[in-house]
């Protein structure tokens, strides 16, 4: 499992355009911040994607 996700694979994820992925990486880093965790620009977790998108699933399956 990768620890973090980058703004191509956030994009591709949730079918949207790479700049819209980094918004989304850029807020959810800004709640990791504000909750004291140091953050990596342009990449997020992966466990905390998951968590904030899935309810803490980690892995999303196709039907």
């Amino acid at each position: 499992m990768k620890y973090y996700l980058t703004a191509p694979e956030v994009a591709e994820i949730l079918g949207v355009s790479n700049g819209k992925a980094y918004d989304v990486i850029r807020n959810l880093n800004k709640e990791l911040q504000q909750g004291g965790y140091i953050t990596v620009s342009g990449k997020v977790p992966t466990k905390y994607f998951n968590q904030k998108f899935w309810g803490g699933i980690d892995e999303v399956t196709e039907a």
